[in-house]
């Protein structure tokens, strides 16, 4: 059943657009202060449809998304007590929590490490805020960390360029329904 060559097509259509750049800055301020999707999934089709544009874009994506960063900072710093009951009531409480431990054990490695990894950055941005984390070490910390994992992310694309599209075009559909079947199993698992 084709279904994901359908949504992959498009995407390639929409990350060939020329606002895409546009785009794509937006949702990397927005993702590192308050919107749960990453920017990777606009950066890597973008760098496979303009591989020649990849660097550029993977710097985009860094200053967007520590600029979104500081307005997490910003968040935590001055409206901690006024987000924090509606905080606790949603799935990134947990997430705060674990980023103050890690800021108490960590400091500047817990931001770096939330800036590289899948890990809710937002939630890291609002607490380094929230718990006072001077700005200069937060800020290196979110470009080390968040251009290590965009440069590594258009690089990968970069790399890969015509081949790597093509393949993916090519097995874009068993990709999509073994990755479908990987959370189902995740979930049942979760549930055991």
């Amino acid at each position: 059943m084709r279904l994901f060559s359908p949504i992959y097509a498009r995407a390639m259509q929409w990350a060939r657009h020329r606002r895409a750049p546009a785009y794509l800055g937006a949702l990397s301020f927005a993702e590192s202060s308050f919107f749960p999707v990453p920017p990777d999934v606009m950066l890597a089709p973008m760098c496979l449809a303009r591989p020649d544009r990849a660097w550029h874009f993977a710097l985009l994506t860094t200053l967007t998304s520590v600029a979104g960063g500081l307005l997490g900072y910003a968040i935590g710093y001055f409206a901690f007590e006024a987000i924090s009951p509606w905080l606790q009531t949603t799935k990134y409480w947990a997430s705060y929590q674990t980023a103050v431990q890690w800021f108490n054990d960590y400091g500047f490695w817990a931001v770096f490490i939330a800036g590289f990894s899948p890990i809710p950055y937002k939630v890291f941005t609002i607490a380094a805020g929230a718990l006072s984390m001077a700005l200069l070490p937060f800020a290196l910390a979110s470009i080390i960390g968040r251009g290590a994992r965009f440069f590594l992310v258009a690089g990968l694309m970069k790399w890969g360029g015509a081949r790597m599209e093509a393949t993916l075009q090519r097995y874009v559909d068993r990709i999509g329904w073994a990755l479908v079947v990987l959370i189902i199993v995740g979930l049942w698992l979760m549930q055991m």
